[in-house]
């Protein structure tokens, strides 16, 4: 089936709603994290949960997911870990790796094979400059409620390296909702990408996490490329104050991605509203935060049942498979997994000049 390309849906079965959008529906100051559950949901959010929890009923998910185990690992660094037994049991079989530039292979898995009722929006933004079609699918085997794929043009199959109309595509998806905890994330080609097929996830975590207010040293003004050090897992972050920053961040994000892969390494980027790149103590309000990380590769097919260091990891949250690992894990462990995939401080403080001289010049 090719639901991406157009497919018609079965009798009976669930059809992808137009969601025509424009900057009117951003939310341009989230909810915080004190206001009650339920009342910071926007159009969009709505739409996306009534879906996805329709999808559920529907049995379209490989596996029933209820509400999941959760603590806050006691630490500076704040890491919030959660018990999903059935993602490492149930999921597809992640696809093997071999090269950060490798080719899409139609003959393997891609999104173009949804079902039609997977599909939940069709993302469109009116206005002549407005990004390409996103598609919004459920993620078959969730981290959370809520939890789904951005898919832009499948039809076009291309492979996962991130381009900037697709970041930008899903930042905009960030300002369409009001829930602080909705994210967004990418795991690159060597990065633990589990489809070679571009896709970004986004996923609702009722959880702050550190990298959102962490501060950090700004690298090239003006708040084009920061360098985010106390957090879990130190990263190059972007930020834009409102939407009218959007499209040069995500060029600025894909530059940076391009250099690291020519450098021979693997990438993750992950997006929240947060806070100024020099903290909350600078003023401004709340923006949108883009962090970037730099890692070793990783070639192969990944291990459902590992602790796989992959973006939520690396943001600071670790979803466990088993429930020994998650009751006894502590956070000087998992920060030990999470920075053998990093390189050393000395390697990211070089990177971080080479892209200043790459985005200035």
């Amino acid at each position: 089936m090719a639901a991406a390309a157009g497919a018609e849906p079965e009798p009976g079965e669930p059809s992808a709603e137009d969601f025509v959008y424009s900057e009117e529906d951003f939310v341009l100051q989230g909810a915080g994290w004190g206001a009650e559950p339920g009342s910071a949901l926007s159009r969009f959010d709505r739409a996306l949960l009534e879906g996805w929890s329709d999808r559920m009923e529907r049995g379209l998910f490989r596996y029933r997911l209820g509400p999941l185990p959760t603590r806050v690992l006691p630490g500076p660094m704040r890491l919030v870990a959660q018990l999903n037994v059935q993602r490492g049991t149930e999921r597809r079989p992640p696809q093997a790796v071999h090269s950060l530039r490798q080719p899409f292979d139609p003959q393997a898995f891609n999104f173009t094979r949804l079902r039609p009722g997977e599909v939940l929006l069709r993302l469109r933004r009116a206005g002549p400059a407005a990004p390409a079609l996103l598609l919004v699918a459920i993620n078959a085997s969730p981290l959370e409620r809520g939890h789904v794929l951005l898919l832009p043009e499948p039809a076009r199959g291309l492979p996962q390296a991130l381009t900037a109309p697709a970041l930008r595509g899903g930042l905009e998806a960030v300002l369409l909702s009001a829930h602080p905890g909705f994210r967004l994330g990418f795991n690159g080609l060597g990065g633990c990408a589990s489809v070679n097929h571009l896709h970004l996830h986004a996923f609702y975590l009722s959880h702050p996490l550190l990298v959102e207010s962490a501060p950090a040293q700004l690298l090239c003004p003006p708040h084009r490329l920061s360098l985010l050090l106390a957090v879990p897992a130190p990263a190059f972050l972007f930020y834009a104050a409102g939407p009218a920053g959007l499209e040069e961040l995500s060029r600025d994000v894909c530059r940076a991605a391009e250099h690291l892969v020519d450098a021979g390494l693997a990438c993750n980027a992950f997006a929240t509203r947060g806070d100024p790149p020099r903290g909350a103590a600078g003023g401004g309000g709340r923006g949108l935060r883009v962090l970037l990380w730099a890692r070793r590769p990783g070639f192969g097919a990944k291990a459902a049942s590992a602790f796989n260091v992959a973006l939520c990891e690396l943001a600071g949250y670790l979803p466990l498979p088993a429930e020994p690992l998650y009751r006894d894990i502590t956070e000087a462990e998992a920060l030990h997994a999470i920075r053998e995939q990093l390189p050393p401080e000395t390697e990211l403080l070089r990177l971080g000049g080479d892209l200043a001289r790459l985005l200035a010049g």
